[in-house]
């Protein structure tokens, strides 16, 4: 909580909230960051896996998956909406349907997501670590199914 700053303007009085403090990162002391770097290589010997998915993923990794997956059921309930309306009544509401639940819960979402989660995410776009994770992803498929050489073989 901050101090509270009252100025009037005019007829209308403006209040601003004061931080009582800065957003100043305190350094840890020589002791507290040996046994940090203690519990890192401890972490990074027992379980590998883990410490590279503690160190990639963000708290906001989980709404932005969120996210895409809404984007996907608003995409195909307007698909089955489009397809179904010259066929029935019905199934074009269970689109619409489809197409209502997708938009909430994309909103839900992004409501946590917040305006933190957002620029976070917007900086990973930009340095490039998402590009380089769907690179992976792509790696990954190709090696799963083989190319074929020149000659179609």
């Amino acid at each position: 909580m901050g101090a509270l700053r009252i100025t009037k303007t005019g007829a209308l009085y403006v209040v601003d909230c004061l931080p009582l403090c800065d957003d100043v990162c305190m350094p840890l002391s020589e002791d507290e960051q040996r046994i940090l770097s203690q519990i890192e290589q401890q972490l990074h010997e027992s379980d590998p896996g883990l410490a590279k998915e503690v160190a990639t993923t963000t708290v906001y990794t989980h709404s932005a998956r969120n996210i895409k997956w809404s984007v996907l059921g608003f995409i195909v309930g307007l698909v089955t909406i489009v397809l179904t309306l010259s066929v029935s009544f019905w199934l074009a509401f269970v689109g619409f349907a489809m197409m209502l639940t997708a938009a909430l819960f994309f909103e839900q979402n992004l409501r946590r997501l917040g305006r933190a989660g957002m620029n976070q995410l917007s900086m990973n776009v930009r340095s490039g670590s998402l590009r380089n994770y769907d690179s992976l992803r792509r790696r990954k498929l190709w090696g799963i199914f083989p190319r074929r050489d020149e000659t179609g073989n």
